[in-house]
């Protein structure tokens, strides 16, 4: 049964009112069932009042401005929705058409749940200048580019476009292609500018249509967060569809435990959109603008995800850089310290009288334009003013992902789980964080699990890394590596270190047996792990996890 919703109604209730207005002039609405004897005469006599009445009829039939714009909001609102239907092509075509048939007069008057007249008035650049990167001429090999969009086609021209081409650019015997996460700005272009970008399904889909093998996925994803988590959900159902499945870091790499975690990823953004906007606010460098008082406010968007610590160590970084004059926002105001009116404080306790805010965003889209930019009173630039404590705000709407650096740094990510899939060695899991039962198959029988746990492990994601501990028959295997026996004889190996875990079996006893934990690079495939055993000798075998469940 389709779902109903309170945009339907919407629709709905528009069509009622102008049936109510044809019922009021004498308009025979119901004429479905044959007339017959008294309904019969009762059909002439309102014949006869239609020809009397008509012109009058025609005239009160028409819409007035108010219901013809409450038409298009109630289209707007139905396709202002993360969930794609079989009528979500018709729905966007037709919202566009009754837009265009409004005047202008009638297209101020457009208001609905989320509908409002920027939704198709806006301009917000040349659409034709972008690629949605959806042909089908794919090949075996497939780069699929995953971002959550942006509806301003000036910001995905030059910043997810400009990733993808750096990546394409960098992999040219790989077929790059794009997906979006959000539904709701993929219908949004398609019924504006009449530009299809895929959902992640339809990607994937398209994907295993033209008979791709081996899968990289890019996230262009700020962090591990919640669409970085859905991404991995949808890939898991993906994974026995091709031969290899890998997928890349986010932008800023491992999330870590606390505030106090930095690495090499947020070192490289911060320093990179720093530089940027240093440059264009006209300085020679950040010291400059230090003494010029000026600050740099740097807004994410901010999220409940446990990712959220990600925006404290970035701050960390700013500090641990020597950048005292700036500052980590986020609209959502998760973390609390990066609430819009935390920041204000932290700047004005400062000392600076001039402020510059830039999005620590991928793109320049919504945020950066309304929630960053805007003129409303709840704008960071108006909340700044507010105040009264700065000289002057001044914003650059400009996403990351126009900055070299950062492209960059996605081509390095992009590179390490290529070689991670040529290698055969790939440390990247579809399935979302979490603990997980799984079964380990080995070829020999002398190595294998403990017969008590029936083939089964305990395999656990971390920030898309997956181990599983298995626990042995007994203690006669020292150690394992992950590799060729050959690799784990040389001179700094690392080997994998036993643990010591008590089974009890079913009859009542107990024993204690070697156990480990062992990476696993992919799932559903064989890989390499070695094992020595008392005797000191290496032996090769291939092992397999499979099946994992919750």
């Amino acid at each position: 049964m389709k779902k109903t919703t309170a945009k339907t109604v919407a629709v709905l209730a528009a069509t009622l009112m102008a049936a109510s207005v044809l019922a009021g002039c004498n308009v025979n609405v119901a004429v479905d069932q044959p007339a017959d004897g008294a309904n019969a005469d009762a059909q002439k006599t309102t014949e006869t009042a239609e020809e009397v009445n008509e012109p009058a009829a025609e005239e009160s039939a028409e819409m007035t401005d108010e219901e013809k714009a409450a038409e298009v909001a109630a289209l707007i609102d139905s396709i202002y929705v993360q969930e794609r239907t079989d009528e979500t092509d018709k729905l966007c075509e037709e919202a566009k058409a009754k837009w265009d048939a409004l005047t202008d007069a009638q297209k101020e008057l457009v208001e609905g749940e989320e509908a409002d007249p920027d939704y198709f008035g806006r301009d917000t650049g040349d659409a034709s200048k972008d690629d949605p990167l959806n042909s089908d001429d794919i090949g075996e090999n497939e780069i699929l580019v995953v971002s959550f969009g942006t509806s301003f086609n000036d910001s995905r021209v030059l910043d997810i476009s400009g990733i993808e081409k750096a990546i394409q650019a960098a992999n040219p015997d790989w077929s790059v292609r794009r997906a979006f996460t959000a539904q709701i700005i993929i219908n949004h272009v398609q019924s504006r500018d009449g530009e299809k970008i895929d959902n992640v399904k339809q990607a994937l889909d398209r994907a295993v249509a033209s008979g791709v093998k081996n899968l990289v996925v890019q996230p262009t994803h700020l962090m591990h967060g919640a669409e970085y988590d859905e991404l991995c959900d949808a890939l898991a159902e993906y994974t026995d569809k091709f031969e290899s499945v890998s997928v890349a870091e986010p932008l800023l790499g491992e999330v870590g435990k606390d505030a106090s975690v930095i690495n090499d990823d947020k070192k490289a953004v911060a320093e990179a959109v720093v530089a940027e906007a240093v440059k264009s606010a006209g300085f020679d460098s950040l010291d400059a603008a230090d003494k010029d008082g000026t600050a740099f406010v740097f807004m994410g968007h901010g999220t409940a995800h446990t990712a959220k610590v990600s925006y404290s160590q970035m701050a960390t970084q700013m500090k641990d850089l020597g950048y005292k004059n700036v500052f980590i926002g986020t609209v959502e105001g998760e973390p609390e310290e990066t609430a819009c009116e935390n920041v204000i404080e932290d700047v004005a306790k400062a000392g600076y009288k001039n402020v510059v805010l830039r999005p620590l965003m991928v793109v320049a889209g919504d945020h950066a334009n309304n929630d960053m930019a805007g003129d409303d009173d709840d704008s960071w630039k108006s909340m700044f003013n507010a105040t009264g404590k700065f000289d002057s705000v001044d914003c650059q709407i400009e996403g990351l992902g126009r900055i070299k650096a950062v492209q960059d740094l996605y081509v390095d990510h992009t590179a390490k789980a290529l070689d991670t899939e040529k290698n055969g060695n790939s440390v990247t899991s579809a399935l979302p964080d979490g603990e997980y039962e799984a079964k380990f198959t080995t070829d020999g029988s002398m190595f294998s699990v403990n017969e008590e746990y029936k083939d089964m492990g305990k395999l656990t994601v971390k920030d898309g890394e997956m181990v599983i501990h298995i626990s042995l028959q007994s203690e006669k295997i020292v150690n394992l590596f992950p590799g060729k026996a050959e690799d784990a004889k040389k001179d700094g190996a690392k080997l994998l270190e036993p643990t010591k875990d008590k089974v009890k079996y079913s009859d009542g006893s107990e024993e204690t047996v070697n156990g480990f934990d062992v990476p696993v690079p992919y799932l559903d495939k064989e890989f390499d792990l070695a094992l020595i055993g008392t005797k000191g000798k290496w032996y090769d075998h291939k092992v397999k996890v499979t099946s994992p469940k919750n």
